[in-house]
């Protein structure tokens, strides 16, 4: 298992709220617990439901449709670290107790694909 970002909310988000809601964002659920968007012609995994929305992001692509979907149902995108990723005028950072990291602009990184993280 990967190092887990969870979609989190003040109130809990049940199946059917989160099956509403992801659709008018361009997501879909594949199965009963899989959460895919579609780039270049094909379906991709972003997160799945296990009672939460969780997401295990193998790429920066992933990371920025994680922050989409937790915004297109109102929540905050969480690490396991506690750090909460955000979007300022287009760019994704991170923050943390120590500070702010920027990961990169969001329409680049969406336009640039699925491509993994080199080990």
């Amino acid at each position: 298992m990967g190092y887990e970002l969870r979609v989190v909310r003040e109130s809990p988000l049940a199946f059917a709220e989160l099956a509403r809601a992801i659709a008018p964002a361009g997501f879909e659920l594949r199965g009963s617990d899989e959460i895919v968007i579609g780039h270049a012609g094909g379906r991709h995994p972003v997160a799945r439901w296990a009672g939460q929305v969780v997401g295990e992001p193998g790429s920066d692509w992933q990371v920025a449709q994680l922050l989409r979907l937790s915004t297109a149902l109102g929540a905050r995108l969480v690490g396991e670290d506690g750090e909460v990723y955000k979007l300022r005028d287009g760019v994704i950072e991170v923050e943390t107790g120590g500070g702010v990291v920027e990961v990169g602009k969001l329409e680049q990184i969406i336009d640039a694909g699925p491509a993994a993280w080199s080990p």
